[in-house]
């Protein structure tokens, strides 16, 4: 059931990205189920794309779906192993070297936990000698460590991120006729389709960026993988699909502290025109979701305008990110009536032996007060 669902419950965490997602299950369920070599990776990629459009999401992705645990997933960053000396990290020094009581990273990490994803970004940063080690865990599913010891590799996952041919991709996507590069544009909004390359069509651009790799990666390597993935570059839709993403999780994070969050639609489409960067992908739209709500909130929140208990609805007002806070038919009789008291009215309600006044109907009988309209960062 968890194999033959694969793609739906990936295509609810990566937005934008279904025929990346497909490539990769068809891949684990050739693994999982006995359909390829038994003394390999359960899989093994390399993802392609610009920055911010779902590779490491899709690895976070796999991780937890596939292993149970986000955890589960056992990243490096390859612009730490640039140089010779730095393999040695990887599978610890061997016997009379400095470091040799030292496990190595990769290896230990792996040892520890032998069904993992193990995450290899920006691969095209490492040093050559760094490839002799993935040609081992690519072929062989094993690899030995400084100390001897034979780690298992055939029940991880392994990914390598790259991003080859993005500089390509974002130049071809800069001239595109209609576009304005986004450092000069006053309209950040843009949409994707088949022509977003410049006037290529989608597999024009892959295989424009195919021919990078193969100019970067000796084909000893790349034939060791079991796919190459090449990654779209997001859609306005696909941004706001994102934005509405963050925003549920946002909204979660709100009701943990007792506050009722609402988010008006034309919100998402602020956040994903605003936050829109074809450079970097969906990157600043978490940025933005911070700026222009989580800061505005805890503003309010400070100045006593929200409170536990209180509904606090997101809208776009004269352009800009704005905060309401509803104030309910129950709360607003309370502060009538610590008002009154500060002011030694008699009030009957809180004498002795007096009966309570009736409480007011609270079914959407709420005055919304516009506390506080939010500043474009």
């Amino acid at each position: 059931e968890k194999l033959r669902d694969l793609e739906d419950r990936l295509n609810k965490r990566v937005i934008g990205q279904a025929e990346a997602v497909s490539a990769v299950a068809r891949a684990i369920r050739r693994g999982r189920l006995g359909l390829k070599d038994p003394s390999r990776p359960t899989g093994s990629f390399i993802f392609l794309g610009t920055t911010g459009v779902g590779k490491t999401e899709t690895a976070r992705a796999l991780a937890t779906e596939m292993f149970g645990d986000e955890k589960a997933l056992i990243r490096f960053d390859m612009s730490e192993y640039m140089e010779k000396f730095d393999v040695s990290k990887f599978i610890g020094s061997p016997p009379g070297y400095v470091g040799y009581e030292e496990s190595g990273q990769l290896t230990e990490a792996v040892r520890r936990r032998p069904y993992s994803v193990v995450l290899f970004d920006e691969i095209e940063k490492a040093h050559p000698d760094v490839f002799n080690i993935l040609l081992q865990i690519l072929d062989d599913g094993r690899l030995t460590d400084g100390q001897g010891r034979t780690v298992d590799f055939r029940n991880t996952i392994v990914i390598m991120t790259s991003n080859i041919g993005a500089r390509t991709l974002l130049t071809a996507q800069g001239r595109r006729i209609g576009f304005t590069p986004i450092s000069a544009s006053t309209d950040k909004t843009f949409e994707l389709e088949d022509n977003m390359y410049g006037g290529r069509s989608y597999s024009e651009a892959k295989e424009l960026v195919m021919e990078e790799l193969r100019k970067t990666f000796n084909p000893e390597f790349l034939n060791r993988v079991d796919e190459i993935v090449f990654f779209h570059m997001l859609s306005q839709s696909s941004m706001e699909d994102i934005v509405s993403l963050l925003l549920k999780k946002l909204i979660q994070r709100v009701e943990d502290i007792g506050i009722q969050m609402q988010v008006e639609p034309e919100v998402i489409t602020w956040l994903a025109k605003e936050g829109a960067d074809p450079q970097y992908g969906a990157r600043p739209l978490r940025r933005k979701i911070q700026s222009a709500i989580e800061d505005l909130l805890s503003e309010v929140m400070l100045d006593g305008l929200v409170h536990a208990g209180d509904t606090a609805t997101v809208k776009v007002k004269d352009g800009k990110i704005s905060i309401e806070a509803a104030v309910t038919a129950l709360q607003k009789v309370e502060a009538d009536l610590s008002e009154a008291n500060l002011l030694n009215v008699p009030n009957r309600a809180t004498e002795p032996n007096q009966m309570e006044p009736k409480q007011p109907d609270q079914g959407g009988n709420a005055a919304a007060a516009d506390v506080l309209a939010g500043e474009e960062e």
